[in-house]
């Protein structure tokens, strides 16, 4: 069996500027993504998608992307894609999840695009969606929208066109907080979201809490940096608000370690290795009492459909990766009037690669 690996690294401009935290401020005008397609002998004809987000804060990159494929492949080596049922293809891709787990820690961008494109292939191969072929709901939790560090009238002008969304994701941790939050909230009465991308100190978030609570903020995610559990914890026993873990959240393996933290963890795909690992690490975030959150990269319609194929098992979710970016290469991925994705009957991820 030979199975074929294409990949293009895309530079993709964004419609608003999308400054966080943590990020370089002169950057925030375009992103890059990895986008996978897998082939396989077996089934002439079909095609899988896959996309990985390599974030420099996880120590990712297109480079460091391709030489974990050369380490993740030596593993396949045996592994079929004709697959005849449902429970067939869900065991032979769970202990593929599991030996690229094993065999490489980390690397979970690269580790992504296989798994979303092995599970697509797999799908498609069978005529059934991903989502059913993981045996998860296609009735999933609308999606908030995102807002990056700016002016506070410039991030209010952005939340004055997204007031059809059901809530707000707003980018904090930059010298204007308050101002900006108050400021949105002129133009926006829904829920608004807060994520600081571990940009405060303990004593911004003391002053800031009475505000936060004020304004009607529905939770904080990350206000302080991953390896500060000890801060987490303090703030969290102060907070009428639930935290959610992010950055300091990146594999299954990480939760026990949060139990008593924070209220929430925020799971992503690119962060634990695409939906195999995903799927599992939400189940056990639930078992251990964890509110959910399921987040995104900027990521095109392929991150964001497999992201909304494991969103039954979330609470919250944070899937518009593809909405910030000016144009999405793929199509086929629909957000109803309600803000949830549609999936719909189409095998694997529904998507197809526009041409141009």
């Amino acid at each position: 069996m030979t199975i074929r690996l294409r990949h293009d690294v895309l530079t993709l401009d964004l419609r608003d500027p999308f400054v966080i935290a943590r990020s370089d401020h002169a950057r925030g005008r375009s992103i890059t993504t990895v986008v996978v397609e897998v082939e396989s002998d077996d089934l002439p004809g079909i095609v899988g998608y896959g996309e990985g987000y390599p974030d420099a804060f996880y120590g990712e990159s297109p480079e460091s992307m391709k030489r974990a494929w050369h380490e993740l492949f030596l593993l396949t080596e045996g592994f079929e894609f004709e697959l005849e049922t449902v429970d067939e293809a869900r065991a032979a891709l769970g202990r593929l999840v599991d030996q690229w787990a094993a065999a490489m820690p980390g690397n979970g961008a690269a580790k992504c695009a296989l798994d979303i494109a092995f599970h697509d292939v797999a799908a498609k191969a069978l005529g059934i969606p991903l989502y059913e072929l993981l045996g998860l709901s296609a009735d999933i939790p609308s999606t908030d929208f995102s807002l990056g560090i700016d002016e506070p009238a410039v991030v209010a002008e952005r939340a004055s066109r997204a007031t059809d969304f059901p809530a707000l994701k707003i980018k904090v941790g930059g010298p204007a907080d308050v101002e900006t939050l108050r400021a949105v909230r002129a133009v926006y009465s829904g829920p608004l979201r807060v994520d600081a991308n571990t940009g405060w100190t303990p004593e911004d978030a003391e002053a800031l809490l009475p505000v936060l609570v004020e304004l009607g903020v529905e939770l904080i995610e990350q206000p302080f940096p991953a390896e500060r559990l000890d801060q987490l914890r303090w703030l969290q026993e102060r907070s009428p608000l639930p935290l959610v873990a992010d950055e300091s959240c990146i594999v299954e393996s990480d939760l026990d370690g949060l139990v008593g933290v924070t209220a929430g963890v925020n799971v992503k795909l690119a962060k634990c290795g695409g939906v195999g690992a995903a799927a599992r690490m939400l189940v056990r975030a639930r078992e251990l009492g964890f509110r959910t959150f399921l987040g995104c990269m900027e990521e095109t319609s392929v991150g964001i459909a497999a992201s909304a194929a494991v969103a039954s098992l979330a609470e919250w979710v944070d899937l518009d990766g593809n909405l910030l970016i000016a144009r999405d290469p793929f199509g086929g991925l629909e957000l109803g009037p309600d803000k949830r994705w549609r999936l719909t009957d189409a095998p694997g991820l529904g998507l197809e690669r526009r041409v141009g």
